[in-house]
């Protein structure tokens, strides 16, 4: 033994020695992978992990940096697929790393030497220690992957659309998808109006029995129908399949990652709200329970019981019910949310509306980030699954910020519903300015913490 590197030269024969450098070993491994192989085994190793570790250190302080500093740029840049497989491939590559570490410093301690249930502790303090941090590196690479996929299947490549007029405006679907339609029918339609500088957020709710429905002079539409959407049948939500069955009506629209039927329903909405619609998501009602069971359920007070399941007599009674949504507060699961937002035996499609307003509030609560992170995949999964959209991933970031800046404050809505509308003869001069009105009043109101 020397007695300037008795780690990488101990004396073999102190077992109270080689107990602790064989703690000494085990300890510096965990904290800092590389280190036991500097002090007391294969240097060219120990310079590299070390190396690697300041890497990872870097780009961990980069990160939480640019978090506080410039959330949407990061955000942005991590939610991209490419990224995020090059994220997938270094948290792999040291989680195998740490291994490698971990095993040869549970060699390098030469346990023959040292006492028995020390050395019994450390070992499986080292295995513990390795598990959860390789495991855990494991884990990220996992969710980074689940993550690339869910942003590639969902998001495109489309383009960055500016606020007008200060707000993001997005086309927001409810669908039923089934295997004798084609695509997803639109079942609910809302104008989700964001202002882009406080997050304050509208939604205007349109029944999708609304009629006469006028379209933008440059619309396709409008050279088909110049006196509005006027026929018998043609109610606001007919408008979408009349865009599918006309496809030469919006020829780019599938390449720009909506579809001919999406657009004809964005026209109509544009000129029913007076507002610019800039990105769409349909939401498959079929696949809407996933999510929020994904999230843990929502939180509702009901005002009326509701049935779920069964039908009506010809009375008009509810008949057939499985069993009953009571009134009070109620934690729902996703099925059972599912049937609050689309029964219609106990009342009209207004109230109907107006309870999956309810439960779109209600799930926006629900994504908090710590119980999207603790639930990660499941809802990542869930979402990919039942929404489409042409929001581009390099928005993400931005509607992140805003969706965060909403969170803490009052969601404003406007029903375009009798008795403040005439779903039948519609004064669209006047939805305009309701609409108008109440954007401007939400953009003016101070949100709870300023």
């Amino acid at each position: 033994m020397t007695a300037v590197t008795p780690v990488r030269y101990p004396d073999l024969r102190s077992e109270k020695l080689m107990t602790r450098r064989a703690w000494w070993l085990v300890v510096l491994n965990v904290l800092i992978p590389g280190s036991a192989q500097v002090l007391a085994g294969n240097r060219r190793l120990g310079r590299f992990a070390l190396g690697t570790d300041l890497v990872f250190w870097a780009i961990g302080i980069l990160l939480i940096a640019g978090l506080l500093v410039a959330r949407s740029t990061v955000v942005t840049i991590v939610t991209n697929p490419i990224v995020l497989w090059i994220v997938v491939a270094a948290l792999v590559f040291y989680a195998v790393l740490w291994i490698v570490c971990t095993l040869d410093t549970l060699r390098l301690v030469r346990f023959v030497r040292v006492n028995r249930v020390a050395g019994s502790i450390a070992a499986l303090f080292s295995i513990a220690a390795l598990v959860i941090t390789g495991g855990g590196a494991l884990y990220g690479a996992w969710n980074a992957g689940v993550t690339a996929g869910v942003v590639g299947t969902v998001f495109g490549d489309g383009d960055i659309a500016d606020p007008v007029d200060g707000r993001y405006n997005i086309l927001l679907l409810g669908g039923d998808a089934g295997a004798d339609r084609v695509g997803l029918r639109p079942d609910s339609i809302s104008l989700v109006s964001i202002d882009a500088a406080t997050g304050q957020t509208t939604i205007i709710g349109i029944p999708r029995n609304l009629e006469n429905v006028p379209f933008p002079k440059t619309s396709p539409m409008a050279e088909q129908f110049p006196d509005g959407w006027s026929c018998a049948d043609c109610l606001i939500n007919a408008l979408y399949t009349y865009g599918e069955e006309h496809p030469d009506l919006y020829p780019k629209a599938k390449s720009q990652g909506s579809s001919p039927g999406i657009e004809a329903t964005s026209d109509g909405v544009e000129a029913v709200t007076g507002l610019t619609v800039q990105y769409y998501a349909m939401i498959d009602m079929n696949g809407f329970s996933q999510l929020i069971d994904a999230l843990g359920g929502i939180d509702i007070d009901v005002k009326t019981r509701l049935p779920i399941g069964g039908g009506q007599d010809y009375d008009g009674n509810p008949t057939g019910v499985k069993k009953w949504i009571e009134v009070g507060p109620q934690h729902m699961d996703g099925n059972t949310a599912l049937w609050y937002a689309r029964s219609r035996h106990a009342d009209d499609d207004y109230h109907r509306m107006a309870r999956q307003r309810e439960v779109q509030q209600a799930l926006l609560k629900q994504f908090t980030p710590a119980n999207v992170l603790t639930k990660f995949q499941a809802v990542a999964q869930a979402g990919g699954n039942i929404v489409e959209t042409d929001i581009p991933q390099p928005m993400l970031g931005k509607f992140v910020d805003l969706a965060d800046l909403s969170r803490k404050q009052k969601i404003t809505d406007l029903e375009l519903v009798p008795p403040q509308v005439e779903t039948w003869d519609p004064d669209y001069d006047e939805i305009h300015q309701m609409v108008a009105d109440v954007t401007k009043v939400a953009s003016a109101s101070p949100s709870p913490n300023g």
